[in-house]
């Protein structure tokens, strides 16, 4: 059943930062229930502002002026609505907005794309996926600013040379916090950021080619690591006196028993500690890149280590945890794993391909369960993780070489016994 969309138009004036009486003129635009507001530069005294007429009371030639002029927005409003109907049945305030403007696609530039795909498109993003959006954007303005000695582009003018060129500017980027250049995957993910800006464009009719249609991204496939059994007990048993470097250690051995992310560990709060069903204590959250709820038991030392923060001085009382931001939490791991002589590039995020790799799926516990656990939405996702270790191979094919002989000694016997039935 095809749905009927809903458009509206209406005034307001704003005192905000004011503070002599006066105020400024916006024309807010509905469509489906999203709005957006746009300055209609005139500044009046709020006391000759009818809120229930939405004009201006009083019959002066300024009041007519302004009055006059507010009908003539409102029709061209309409008349920008009518006009994108009829190219498109998916419109927003802001497609009418920038068509009022003058920007519906020739005029609107890389700044303003990321802009609408940052406003629209966070209640199905993370903050640390956002924060990604944003330093791609940065590395966009930079890269233009350098290059074409601009602070912003056009998108109608993003073609195979840009994004060449931008690739380029990437792999030569030494990021902050960081004394080696970008990784190809690390500069293809930029890439793809830009790739899904200029589909955004193309759906909203902005542009009307797609400027990725010669070029591939190029990802690398690389095999990532994960602590063996005994290096995770190497961790565990490892004693220090340094307090910062004891709470990075037992954040990390908790997630390598849970296999809980970074930005879901910090929001963890007393309320997702709760009893399963088998009575014992459970974790049950949602995680915050995918928005799906999972469940899972507390297994190893997991339990131990949250009684242990219940009442630590750095930790603020609605959470599990002490907060420690990312970096120093990577920073930190890279001097516990020296410490414990570790040569592995020891990051967070290895904890959860150490819970999907050694504490999972090499005992048996099968893929569908721990994609699952770890909040996956597809199981193809799952198989990043999905190591299957020497062992576990070794395993499985002494079971099959048990079978195989029990089946051929099970044949030979057979044979032996029914064989003069031949002759």
């Amino acid at each position: 059943m095809r749905t009927r969309s809903t458009f509206s138009i209406s005034f307001w004036i704003s005192t905000a930062r004011r503070v002599d009486g006066t105020a400024k003129i916006y024309a807010r635009i509905t469509v489906d229930s999203q709005r957006t507001n746009m300055s209609l530069k005139y500044t009046i005294p709020t006391e000759i502002w009818d809120r229930k007429g939405s004009r201006v009371l009083g019959h002066t030639k300024e009041a007519r002026e302004i009055n006059t002029y507010l009908m003539e927005v409102e029709t061209e409003l309409f008349q920008c609505y009518r006009a994108l109907k009829s190219k498109s049945h998916y419109i927003t305030p802001q497609m009418v907005k920038a068509y009022y403007f003058g920007e519906d696609g020739s005029n609107i530039k890389i700044k303003t794309l990321f802009e609408h795909h940052n406003v629209h498109c966070a209640h199905n993003l993370c903050k640390a996926t956002l924060r990604h959006y944003r330093t791609t954007q940065n590395y966009l303005l930079k890269y233009i600013n350098e290059q074409y000695k601009s602070d912003d582009y056009p998108i109608s003018q993003l073609d195979h040379n840009f994004i060449v060129g931008f690739e380029t500017f990437l792999r030569k980027l030494y990021p902050r916090h960081k004394h080696e250049k970008l990784s190809n995957n690390g500069a293809m993910k930029h890439i793809q950021r830009l790739r899904k800006m200029t589909r955004m464009a193309l759906d909203n009719e902005w542009i009307d080619r797609d400027p990725f249609r010669r070029f591939k991204v190029k990802m690398e496939r690389k095999e990532k690591e994960f602590l063996t059994l005994q290096e995770l007990q190497d961790i565990q048993e490892y004693y220090t006196g340094i307090e910062r470097l004891r709470i990075v250690k037992d954040l990390f051995v908790f997630s390598c028993y849970t296999g809980i992310s970074y930005c879901d560990l910090m929001e963890l709060g007393e309320d997702n500690l709760v009893l399963g069903i088998d009575g014992k204590h459970w974790i049950s959250t949602k995680r915050l890149k995918t928005k799906n709820t999972f469940k899972l038991p507390l297994i190893g030392p997991a339990l131990s280590i949250i009684k242990r923060y219940h009442y630590h001085p750095k930790k603020s009382p609605e959470k599990l945890f002490p907060s420690i931001s990312n970096q120093k939490l990577n920073s930190y791991l890279k001097e516990l794993a020296d410490a414990c002589k570790i040569r592995k590039n020891i990051t967070f995020h290895m904890a959860r391909h150490t819970f999907a790799t050694t504490i999972t799926l090499s005992n048996g516990v099968p893929i569908e369960t721990v994609s699952k656990i770890l909040g996956h939405t597809k199981l193809a996702t799952t198989q990043v993780y999905a190591r299957v270790l020497d062992r576990k191979i070794s395993e499985d094919m002494d079971g099959l070489d048990t079978i195989l002989d029990k089946k051929m000694s099970e044949s030979n016997i057979a044979k032996e016994r029914f064989g003069n039935f031949d002759h």
